[in-house]
C-alpha cells in the first residue's frame, strides 16, 4: 500500500512544529510517539522523560515560546514542566495536532524504501507494523540517552545518572556527590541541600553562572536588538554577571580556561547561593571510586552514600543507519546542513538538533518550516529547491556566530543563535 504521508518521530516541542508545518503547507503527515500523549520530556510520566519534580525552564517563556502560540501572561516567567506540559496540550489541541499521531508506539526502524520514499518500523499496542512514507522527519530529541562515563575502582553506594532523577527525597540523610556542574547538577545540588547530610559538587573545569533576573527581568530578555560582537559581548557580559553573581573562583570553582558563551552558561545563582551559606562544597575531579569512598585528583578521598552522575546525554538515533546522517557516532554529531538535511537522502530530516543559549523553540520551529517549505517548494519552485539541495551538497555554513566554542561532545551541534536564524531564515525567504 502507498502512503504519501511525510512521518513524523517525536510529538515533543520539535515534533510539534514539525507537524504544525507541514499542516500549514498542506502536506500531509503521520506522526509516531512513545508516550501517551504530546509534550515529549516535559511529561514527566513519559517512558523517557528525563525532567525532575523541580524542574523549570532555563530560558524565560517569552525567548523560548513559539511565537505563533505565545504563553499566557499568568504563566510564570520561567514556567515548571507541569506549565510547561498545558502549554504543548493546549498548541496540540488548537491545531488539531495530536489526532495525527500514533501514540504508545515506538519508531525502531526507518529506512529508504528503494524507490523514493521511506519505510518506517514501529511497535505498539496494535504490535509491530511497517509503513511507508514519503519522507521522515526526526523530532525524537537530544536528552533521553545518558552519557555514562567509567571510573577506575569500585563504589559501594548508589550511583544514578540525572536521568534517573525525580525527587530530592532520595538524598534524605545521605552524602551527596554530584559529578558534573551543569543546569541539571546545579538544579539537582540545590534541591539536594534541604534534604541529604551533605552535597559536594565534583567540577572538571569551571563555568560562568548566569542570574535569572538581571535589573528586575528575565536575564535572557535583555539585549535583544541587534547582536554585538562576540568579544566585545564577551567584555561586557562578563563584567555584568561579576557584579551580579561576583567571582565563583572564591567558591572553590576552576577559573574558566574559555571565554563566556563558548560553553552553555549555567543559569543558576542559587548554588552560588548555597555555597556561600556553607550548604555545598565543591571538589575537584574524580580520579577513583574506592568503596564507600571517592577519591578526587588532588589526592583527597571523601566517603558518600549516593554519586549523581550529572554527566549530559549522547545523541540517539538507534533507528537510523548512521551512514545515512554520515555521523561517525559518539563523540561528534551528524554531518548536517544547518543541522537538519544529509546529502545522503532527499527525504530524510533532523529537527531539534541545535543546542544555543536563546535558541528558544521558535528556532526548533523555524527548521520544520524551512523542511515544510523545501518540500512544497520541490512542486512549486522546483529551481529554488534545486539550488537548495546544491547548498546541502556543498561546504557547511560557519553558524558559530564568531564564537569559538570548546571542543566536546555536547558542543558538537551548538550554534549561535542569531547566525543560525538568519541562516535558516534566509532559507526559507529562497524557497519562497
Amino acid at each position: 500500500m502507498t502512503h504519501d504521508t511525510y512521518a513524523v518521530i517525536g510529538a515533543g516541542p520539535s515534533g510539534l512544529a514539525a507537524a504544525r508545518n507541514l499542516q500549514k503547507a498542506g502536506l500531509p503527515w503521520e506522526g509516531y510517539e512513545l508516550a501517551s500523549g504530546v509534550g515529549g520530556l516535559w511529561d514527566i510520566d513519559g517512558p523517557r522523560s528525563t525532567v525532575y519534580e523541580s524542574a523549570h525552564l532555563i530560558s524565560s517563556k517569552r525567548t523560548t515560546e513559539f511565537t505563533e502560540f505565545p504563553m499566557r501572561d499568568e504563566v510564570a516567567d520561567y514556567p515548571s514542566h507541569r506549565e510547561l506540559l498545558t502549554y504543548f496540550r493546549d498548541f496540540a489541541a488548537t491545531h488539531s495536532l495530536a489526532d495525527g499521531f500514533t501514540f504508545e508506539t515506538e519508531v525502531v526502524q526507518a529506512r529508504p524504501s528503494g524507490d523514493g520514499g521511506w519505510l518506517v518500523v514501529s511497535e505498539g499496542p496494535g504490535g509491530r507494523q511497517e509503513r511507508r512514507h514519503a519522507g521522515v522527519l526526526v523530532a525524537n530529541g537530544t536528552l533521553s540517552e545518558p552519557s555514562v562515563p567509567t571510573f577506575a575502582g569500585s563504589f559501594d553506594g548508589e550511583v544514578l545518572h540525572t536521568s534517573a532523577y525525580k525527587s530530592p527525597t532520595v538524598f534524605a540523610g545521605k552524602r551527596v556527590l554530584i559529578i558534573g556542574a551543569g543546569n541539571s547538577g546545579c538544579d539537582i545540588a540545590v534541591d539536594a541541600v534541604h534534604h541529604a547530610a551533605s552535597v559536594d559538587l565534583s567540577v572538571r573545569r569551571g563555568y560562568y553562572f548566569v542570574p535569572k533576573y538581571l535589573f528586575g527581568k528575565p536575564a535572557d530578555t535583555l539585549n535583544q536588538g541587534k547582536p554585538l560582537p562576540p568579544r566585545i559581548k564577551q567584555a561586557i557580559d562578563s563584567r555584568v554577571l561579576k557584579l551580579f553573581t561576583g567571582d565563583p573562583v572564591r567558591f572553590g570553582f576552576p577559573k574558566p580556561d574559555y571565554k563566556i558563551y563558548e560553553s552553555h552558561p549555567v543559569v543558576n545563582s542559587l548554588v552560588l547561593h548555597h555555597l556561600g551559606h556553607g550548604d555545598l562544597a565543591v571538589r575537584p575531579d574524580v580520579r577513583r571510586l574506592a568503596g564507600g569512598n571517592v577519591e578526587f585528583v588532588d589526592g583527597s578521598t571523601r566517603p558518600y552514600d549516593v554519586v549523581v552522575l550529572a554527566t549530559g546525554y549522547h545523541l540517539h538515533y538507534p533507528f537510523l543507519d548512521p551512514a545515512l546522517l554520515r555521523w561517525q557516532g559518539r563523540g561528534s554529531a551528524p554531518d548536517l546542513y544547518l543541522n537538519i538535511f544529509t546529502q545522503e537522502d532527499p527525504n530524510l530530516f533532523v529537527l531539534g538538533m541545535i543546542e544555543a543559549s536563546g535558541i528558544g523553540w521558535q528556532g526548533r520551529y523555524e527548521q520544520a518550516e524551512l523542511v515544510a517549505a523545501y518540500l512544497a517548494a520541490r512542486t512549486s519552485a522546483p529551481d529554488a529547491a534545486r539550488e537548495l539541495e546544491a547548498r546541502i551538497a556543498g561546504p557547511r555554513p560557519d553558524l558559530s556566530g564568531g564564537y569559538r566554542y570548546l571542543g566536546l561532545e555536547r558542543m558538537s551541534y551548538y550554534v549561535n543563535k542569531d547566525a543560525y536564524r538568519s541562516a535558516v531564515r534566509a532559507e526559507i525567504e529562497r524557497l519562497r
